[in-house]
């Protein structure tokens, strides 16, 4: 459930209707002319009207509309915003304001933008599967689903609204009622290029990768500049290892609802890989994401490029031990003082699409890449020795997209506590209190160490996991930073994975200390566990 409906004037607004003679026929034509792509044209009219009467909030939305549609989110808020100040009973211009919101990652706002849409207009499909879009961003699920079936009382036959339940099912983990919701969207309306894309997310996770990118590629058929449609197709790509054709794509995550990062606006152009004097490489996603992609920086340093890496504020410490050559920063924008000198600029998930182009290009991953403080690292080692091995675990993650399908409960890990000479140590995030709690409840003998806070000193638990034997772990943070310590990661993954594993492969490209378990089946974690304990 991540597209939006557009109304661009949903409403007729009170400002439209006091307006008699050429502004009126004016607005009626550049909202023809920006329907129809035609949006120079159509922005064109509206600052016309505009010097004719300067209030005429039509045309000061429509403006807003257009900002939006061709990037320039901030110009949107604003123009949006002033329309709202001359006439705020207008609940298309609201509704239109929470689209902007939400696609700046603004979720709270963008849902009271679209709360306030709806009681002017309780019947307002567009703003209610919106708004259903934004609680599922949120992981409110059940909020989300309410929305749905609002609009499917009003209309049942809405093909929008079935596809959109269908994701939120999705979502919860109820895949058979997913899937009848998808293929009755597809069967409502062939021609929803939505449907399609929704219904090729759900055979993605069913594990049906083929019809999955025949469901992407029909909604791209359908809809040539979808840029989601895109993105996902790329990601079916780089799934199968196909490289070269799978980074392009990629690039569209930015037009991407799951995309959690905003694109920075700099004035110097985007690198190439060529020898400049100095490139800014930005940090981009998750903390698990920039240290995954992180690892293409001694890429960088090669091309005799001098780099600067600006990161989240808590992986600078460790990128800064692990990276003497490069400047380390955090936190820069596109708006501050240009106290940062360089001649180019690159988010960090675009590295591979210039050094990781083909299979046998990963034969330049450096491993480790990452280092711990190594004084930490032996206390830690010291702290928990008592002759058994140390093996860190971790078996959750909090994602609100595909965190059901990715963790593990604790108790279907007992057969491995009961293997002797293992030391389990948590390498798990979250509160102690609860960690433990989850520990006894599962009876599962772990050690919680009340001493280290991963998610505000991720330097100091790069040293507790530097001090483990092996690392095993669901697809999370501590997989990634474990392996870009060089230590031995044992990956626990769903039937139907994130990208960067691939198919199949039992090792990963990125990370050489890594071995994949992949459940055999949706949902199989018991075969997974078994494997692991043969393993072990």
């Amino acid at each position: 459930m991540e597209e939006f409906i557009e109304m661009p004037l949903a409403q007729p607004s009170h400002s439209a209707t006091s307006i008699v003679g050429t502004p009126r026929d004016m607005i009626a034509d550049a909202s023809k002319l920006q329907r129809t792509g035609h949006l120079a044209e159509a922005e064109r009219i509206c600052r016309q009207i505009l010097e004719i009467d300067p209030g005429h909030a039509d045309s000061m939305h429509l403006l807003g509309v257009i900002a939006y549609q061709t990037g320039r989110l901030g110009d949107a808020c604003e123009l949006i915003g002033k329309a709202l100040a001359i006439d705020d009973q207008n609940a298309g211009y609201h509704s239109n304001l929470g689209m902007v919101l939400m696609a700046q990652g603004k979720l709270d706002h963008a849902a009271t933008c679209y709360e306030r849409a709806l009681a002017i207009w309780p019947d307002f499909v567009a703003a209610r599967l919106n708004l259903g879009s934004v609680f599922h961003a949120q992981g409110k699920f059940d909020e989300a689903q309410a929305c749905c079936e609002r609009v499917l009382a009003l209309d049942p036959t809405l093909a929008q609204a079935h596809s959109s339940l269908g994701a939120v099912l999705q979502a919860q983990g109820k895949l058979n009622e997913a899937l009848l919701c998808s293929e009755r969207a597809v069967a409502l309306n062939p021609d929803l290029a939505e449907a399609h894309h929704n219904l090729g997310r759900l055979l993605r996770t069913l594990g049906r990768p083929d019809e999955a990118l025949a469901s992407f590629r029909c909604a791209i058929a359908l809809q040539p500049n979808y840029a989601q449609a895109h993105f996902s197709e790329s990601m079916m790509l780089l799934l199968r290892g196909d490289f070269a054709s799978g980074w392009p794509g990629y690039e569209r995550r930015w037009q991407s609802v799951d995309q959690n990062t905003p694109q920075r606006a700099y004035s110097q152009p985007l690198w190439r890989g060529e020898a400049t004097d100095r490139v800014l490489i930005w940090g981009e996603q998750g903390v698990g994401d920039e240290i995954m992609f992180a690892g293409l920086i001694p890429d960088v340093l090669r091309t005799g490029t001098r780099c600067i890496l600006d990161c989240d504020a808590r992986l600078k410490p460790l990128f800064a031990r692990s990276f003497p050559q490069v400047d380390v920063v955090t936190g820069h924008s596109p708006d501050q003082p240009g106290e940062l000198k360089f001649s180019a600029h690159l988010p960090s998930a675009s590295l591979p699409g210039l050094f990781r182009t083909s299979t046998a290009a990963f034969a330049s991953t450096t491993s480790p890449y990452l280092f711990a403080d190594s004084n930490e690292r032996e206390r830690f080692r010291a702290a928990y020795a008592d002759g058994r091995r140390l093996v860190g675990l971790a078996w959750q993650t909090n994602s609100p997209q595909s965190g059901q399908i990715r963790s593990i409960d604790l108790s279907l890990l007992a057969p491995l506590f009961a293997h002797d000479g293992i030391q389990w140590i948590s390498l798990q995030y979250g509160s102690h209190d609860a960690l433990e709690a989850q520990a006894s409840a599962a009876a599962a003998p772990i050690f919680v160490d009340r001493s280290v806070d991963q998610l505000s000193d991720m330097d100091q638990f790069a040293a507790q996991v530097a001090a483990m034997d092996l690392v095993i772990t669901i697809d999370n943070s501590t997989a990634h930073l474990a392996a870009a310590l060089g230590i031995p990661v044992w990956l626990l993954l769903p039937f139907a994975p994130d990208w960067r594993w691939q198919e199949q492969r039992e090792d990963s490209p990125w990370y050489p200390t890594m071995r994949l378990f992949r459940q055999p089946a949706f949902g199989d974690w018991q075969s997974v566990v078994q494997r692991v304990l043969h393993s072990l």
